[in-house]
C-alpha cells in the first residue's frame, strides 16, 4: 500500500520505518524542516535500539521518504497514519488534542478519492468519532474517507519490535471498508498469527487508557508494599517473586523504584482518570487519585532514604552522582523522568549533583540546564560520595565499585531501581542502600 504517516516523534518514526520494512511505499509528514532533512539523510534524530538501521535501509531503497509538505501525503496515500502529539493540556488532567485536529484541518481540504485515515495518537473517549465528522465534512470525497482508531501500545526502547511484532492490533471503525483497510495494511504481521480485535472506535479508546492506566496502577501498588517493607524490615525484591510467579498476577511491569515517568503513563493516567469522572465512575476515580499520589511520592521516599544513609552528614555541599537522567533505559526520553526528578530534589536542598546517562544527557540538559551534566561515567563516579542509581540501565550493573579512586572514607550507595548487588559495593566499602530492601 501507499502510506503516509503524520507526525515524526518518538511514535511516528519507528512506525513510518516499520511500514516499509513490511513492504509498503511510505511517506512520512512533520513540520520540522531540519529533522525532515535529518531524516530523508537517513539520521535518526531519536535513540532507539535497531532504529537507525531500519531508518537508513528504508530511505536508500526509496521505500521511505519525509516532507513537510502535507498536500504531498494526500496526493501519493490511500492511508494515512494520525501519530501526532497529544500532550496533557493546561488543566493538568486531559489530554492536548490540538495537533490531532490540525493534521485533520491540513490533510483532509486535500483528500479528492476514497482513502483510510487511522489515528494512532491516544485521545480521550470521543475523539475518533469528532474527527471522522470533521474529515468527512472537509474532504470533498466526503464519507469515503473512513476514520480507524488504532491505538499504539509501544513500548520507548522497544517501539521497533512492538511495531513489527506487537502482541495485539487493536481496530476501532465503524464499518467494514476501515477493517479492509487495516486487514490490509498490517497483513504481514496478522499472518504471524498476532490477534486483532475489531471493535467500535470508543472501546479502541478506552482499550489503550485502560492498559497504560493499570500498568500504573502495577506499579504505585508494588511501590507501596516497598514502603510496607521498609517500615517492616521486609525484602520488596522476595515479595515481587513471590507474587510474580502466580499467572493472575506476574512479575511483569513490577518493577519497586522511583515509579514511572515518560511520556505516555503519567499523562494517560490523569487523562484516563478526567476520563472517569466525566464518566461518572467514582470509584475509579478514587482509585486512580491514590495511584497518582503514591507515584508522586516516590521522590520523597527516595530522599529520605538518602537523607539517613547519609546519616550526620548534610546533603548542603555533598558530591552526588545520579546515575541516569532518561525515565527508563534504552530512551534518550526525559520527558516526567523520575530519575530528574530525584536529582533537581537533591540540587534544591544544596547538594553538588552530577548527572550521567548513557543517552539522554542532551535532551535533560535542554529540560534541566541547572544541573550539571557529563557522559563519562568514570568522571561522574570519580571523587563521589553518594551515588543514587536512579535509571536501570544495564551499564551500571557493570560498574566494578573496587576500581573507583578518589573516594571518600565512607561512600554511600541509594540504589532506587533496585537493581544493583549490594553485596559486591558492600565488599569495596561502599555503604549501600536500596528501596523496599532490609537496612544492612
Amino acid at each position: 500500500m501507499r502510506v503516509s504517516v503524520i507526525g515524526c516523534g518518538h511514535l511516528g518514526i519507528p512506525h513510518a520505518a516499520a511500514m516499509a520494512a513490511l513492504g509498503h511505499e511510505v511517506i512520512g509528514v512533520d513540520v520540522d524542516r531540519d529533522k525532515v532533512a535529518r531524516l530523508n539523510a537517513g539520521e535518526c534524530p531519536i535513540f532507539e535500539p535497531g532504529l537507525p538501521e531500519l531508518l537508513a535501509e528504508h530511505t536508500a531503497s526509496g521505500a521511505l521518504r519525509f516532507t513537510t509538505d502535507i498536500t504531498e501525503a494526500a496526493a501519493f496515500a490511500e492511508l494515512h497514519f494520525i501519530g501526532v502529539g497529544t500532550p496533557i493540556d493546561a488543566d493538568g488532567r486531559s489530554y492536548d488534542n490540538s495537533q490531532v485536529y490540525g493534521a485533520i484541518r491540513q490533510l483532509a481540504p486535500h483528500l479528492t478519492t476514497a482513502c483510510t485515515i487511522v489515528g494512532k495518537s491516544t485521545v480521550t473517549v470521543g475523539t475518533a468519532e469528532q474527527v471522522t465528522a470533521l474529515a468527512q465534512r472537509l474532504a470533498p470525497a466526503g464519507t469515503d474517507v473512513t476514520v480507524v482508531w488504532n491505538p499504539e501500545f509501544l513500548r520507548e526502547g522497544h517501539a521497533v519490535q512492538d511495531t513489527l511484532r506487537p502482541d495485539r492490533i487493536i481496530a476501532g471503525v465503524t464499518g467494514a471498508e476501515g477493517e479492509k483497510a487495516i486487514r490490509e495494511v498490517y497483513a504481514a504481521i496478522l499472518d504471524t498469527g498476532v490477534p486483532l480485535f475489531v471493535c467500535d472506535l470508543a472501546t479502541a479508546e478506552l482499550a489503550k487508557g485502560a492498559a497504560n492506566t493499570f500498568l500504573g496502577l502495577k506499579i504505585s501498588y508494588i511501590n507501596a508494599v516497598a514502603n510496607m517493607c521498609e517500615a517492616a524490615g521486609g525484602d520488596i525484591s522476595r515479595i515481587v517473586e513471590i507474587l510474580g510467579i502466580d499467572p493472575r498476577i506476574g512479575a511483569g511491569g513490577m518493577q519497586p523504584g522511583l515509579g514511572y515517568g515518560g511520556g505516555c503513563l503519567p499523562k494517560d493516567v490523569r487523562a484516563f482518570t478526567a476520563s472517569a469522572k466525566q464518566l461518572g465512575a467514582d470509584d475509579a476515580v478514587a482509585l486512580l487519585l491514590a495511584a497518582e499520589r503514591i507515584n508522586e511520592s516516590r521522590t520523597g521516599v527516595a530522599m529520605e532514604l538518602i537523607t539517613e544513609a547519609l546519616g550526620d552528614q548534610h546533603l548542603q555541599g555533598t558530591r552526588v552522582t545520579v546515575l541516569g537522567a532518561a525515565f527508563k533505559p534504552n530512551t534518550s526520553d526525559v520527558r516526567e523522568s523520575p530519575a530528574l526528578a530525584l536529582a533537581l530534589a537533591l540540587h534544591r536542598v544544596g547538594a553538588a549533583v552530577t548527572v550521567h546517562d548513557p543517552q539522554a544527557v542532551t535532551n535533560a540538559m535542554l529540560r534541566n540546564p541547572e544541573l550539571d551534566y557529563t557522559a563519562d561515567l568514570t568522571a561522574a563516579l570519580t571523587g563521589t560520595e553518594l551515588v543514587a542509581l536512579a535509571t536501570e540501565w544495564p551499564q551500571y550493573r557493570q560498574i566494578d565499585p573496587g576500581t573507583l579512586v578518589d573516594l571518600p572514607a565512607n561512600p554511600v550507595l541509594v540504589d532506587c531501581r533496585t537493581t544493583i548487588d549490594p553485596d559486591r559495593w558492600r565488599a569495596a566499602g561502599w555503604k549501600v542502600r536500596q528501596l523496599g530492601r532490609p537496612r544492612k
